[in-house]
């Protein structure tokens, strides 16, 4: 039985659980919590307050479970949840939505093995934190995520176009930021290349 839970689709579970399966749902929770909570930590400064994001997150999801129609992909849906939920407790908070500064970043698609030197890290964290709300959301569901645009699109309510102008705005923001920086210069041999990479990743994805 356990092992049929593991097999089965997102989608399946989720008919499993409207079905009265209870445990194709902790399936459901096993499968993103980890992805939704180090999303939740690049919103919110403090672990506590993502893991109640979280879990929130999946409460609400489980209530609303019966509207969901597979129109997108269970991810997204949940992706959106969280968002939204991440936005409120920002809200009640009154959280800087830019304050992040504790979250180790993992930089992903932008040359994470290239990136060595903790000074760059602390730079690049510090420029993420500066993107405007909409922005540096696609930026982190992209780049962190590896959501795909289509998937942004469903978890930020936008067109797909709308989803990837703000993910190119934000890296070209990054990327103009960056290069202002005089001391990044004497970095880049310490740590391969940056700038050149930062440019090839902004030309790629143009």
């Amino acid at each position: 039985m356990e092992r049929d839970l593991i097999m089965s689709t997102d989608l399946e579970l989720v008919e499993k659980v409207k079905g009265g399966n209870r445990k194709a749902f902790s399936e459901l929770v096993k499968r993103h919590q980890k992805g939704l909570l180090r999303m939740s930590l690049r919103f919110l400064k403090n672990i506590d307050a993502a893991e109640d994001v979280v879990q929130e997150s999946f409460i609400k999801a489980y209530e609303k479970l019966n509207s969901f129609e597979g129109r997108a992909s269970f991810k997204s849906w949940l992706y959106q949840i969280t968002v939204n939920t991440a936005r409120n407790k920002l809200r009640e908070s009154r959280l800087e939505t830019t304050d992040i500064e504790f979250v180790q970043i993992s930089v992903g698609a932008i040359a994470e093995s290239s990136l060595v030197h903790s000074a760059v890290k602390d730079l690049l964290q510090h420029e993420i934190d500066k993107l405007p709300l909409k922005q540096k959301t696609a930026l982190v569901l992209r780049v962190y995520e590896d959501l795909s645009f289509k998937e942004i699109a469903e978890v930020m309510e936008c067109p797909y176009d709308t989803a990837k102008a703000n993910y190119r705005h934000a890296l070209i923001k990054l990327k103009q930021s960056l290069e202002q920086r005089k001391d990044l210069k004497s970095w880049t041999e310490q740590v391969g290349g940056f700038m050149t990479e930062m440019n090839q990743y902004v030309e790629a994805e143009g």
